[in-house]
């Protein structure tokens, strides 16, 4: 399995709406690709910027590619991020996952 890791930051008065981006459009969206194995949506609000953290989990790089496209690395933004984000990590990590647990949220 691969966990794909990427940070990004809103202004405060955007966060909010981040957030909902990623609940609602994003990780729907995602479901529908073959390999993806789920997803976190992680935040922090400073004084100024909330930064958010998200991890994806992902079948293998293939599956990730069939997400991102032969350049995985690449973030992938809906266009109504890229107006939310203040700024964002120019690279996508990737790690392959060596143990796990199971989490009910």
């Amino acid at each position: 399995m691969i966990a794909r890791h990427w940070r990004g930051w809103t202004e405060i008065d955007d966060a909010d709406a981040y957030e909902a981006l990623l609940k609602e459009k994003v990780l729907p969206a995602l479901r529908r690709i073959e390999g993806y194995r789920g997803g976190y949506v992680l935040r922090s609000d400073g004084p100024q910027e909330a930064e958010f953290v998200v991890i994806n989990l992902f079948d293998s790089l293939d599956a990730v590619k069939r997400f991102a496209g032969p350049d995985y690395t690449v973030p992938i933004f809906e266009p109504e991020a890229k107006m939310l984000l203040c700024k964002a990590e120019p690279l996508a990590m990737h790690y392959e996952v060596r143990a796990a647990t199971a989490l009910a949220l």
